[in-house]
């Protein structure tokens, strides 16, 4: 690595940030600092797109643009994007991306380390068999402002296997630490194409030679922003549940059979998911969920036995907990 570290600069770029951003004027500043301060030495671009935002995210947009024509390149709507139900990413974002991988980070997240590019760059570059490298992240409740976990599955440099992603789910990392090979977005596969989520975005960078994983917190995940995906869809994991199966039933067909008991187990665990959000608590207990209820850490499994034989204790709990808010 080289120790004149710069900001991009005239350098050819091989690293397109792809960052979408709607009605984030409380945060896309923090987003494009981070951006800015990365220090590399390869040029980079970042290329933000504004999905007909109605609050100041344009303006704020723009001010960056113009301090760093060569860096910042936006597209600004003016029809939203979302509500057509076009994928941003690959119809606008992708196709004009001009570098040789693609770092992930949405309006509402923002990156703390501005060795971050670097660090991934130089790893996926010594690892040629790896198509995605992500790292650690801390997650913080936009409400509270406080720390609500460490995104984190490893705590040291590795490469992980097919099948711990599978079993991961979508939180297994950080979105905003997703940085991949952009060749891979060539020819697709159907589980993919089936599910354009970052779950299986995850899943199919880690198809050929695992994911590349850096221990380093590099970025912060922002949960519960106003208008985020996550706000947007409370409530309906069933119907989601239903399409990340139909996802994993595919991938489990286009790999014949290779991560076949993984997916199953994937597959019982977003059921699971489905009973605590629907309060199907008895259904947990059913012989096929048996396996997955002995993994679960005591306080959830003493969690479930109160639902199902000692509902009034809740029910009290919950008054408890609604006098003193």
């Amino acid at each position: 690595m080289s120790n004149d570290l710069v900001i991009s600069d005239n350098k050819e770029v091989l690293v397109s940030v792809v960052c979408n951003a709607f009605n984030h004027e409380k945060y896309i500043r923090d987003a494009l600092e981070g951006f800015i301060k990365q220090k590399t030495n390869f040029g980079f671009e970042v290329l933000v797109h504004d999905d007909a935002s109605t609050d100041k995210t344009p303006e704020i947009i723009k001010e960056y643009a113009e301090k760093y024509p060569d860096i910042i390149k936006p597209i600004y709507q003016t029809v939203n994007q979302y509500s057509q139900k076009i994928s941003i990413s690959a119809t606008f974002q992708y196709p004009r991306a001009k570098g040789k991988y693609i770092a992930i980070c949405e309006g509402d997240d923002y990156w703390t380390d501005e060795m971050k590019l670097q660090k991934q760059f130089d790893a996926l570059e010594a690892h040629p068999e790896v198509d995605m490298c992500t790292h650690g992240a801390l997650m913080i409740n936009d409400r509270t402002g406080k720390i609500k976990q460490n995104i984190s599955p490893k705590d040291f440099d590795t490469i992980i296997p097919m099948e711990e992603v599978i079993l991961g789910g979508g939180g297994f990392v950080a979105t905003n630490s997703h940085f991949f090979r952009k060749d891979i977005l060539k020819n697709q596969p159907k589980f993919r194409k089936a599910l354009a989520f970052d779950y299986t975005m995850q899943m199919y960078g880690a198809m050929r030679g695992g994911m590349l994983y850096l221990k380093d917190t590099m970025s912060v995940y922002r949960s519960l922003t106003s208008g985020s995906w996550t706000v947007r869809n409370v409530g309906k994991f069933k119907a989601i549940a239903e399409k990340i199966e139909n996802a994993l039933l595919i991938l489990d067909e286009e790999t014949n059979g290779k991560y076949h008991e993984v997916i199953e187990e994937r597959i019982l665990m977003d059921k699971l998911i489905v009973f605590r959000e629907q309060g199907n608590y008895r259904e947990i207990f059913k012989p096929e969920y048996k396996k997955l209820l002995k993994k679960e850490k005591f306080i959830n499994k003493f969690k479930i036995y109160l639902h199902v034989y000692c509902p009034y204790i809740i029910k009290l709990i919950k008054r408890v907990k609604s006098f003193k808010g």
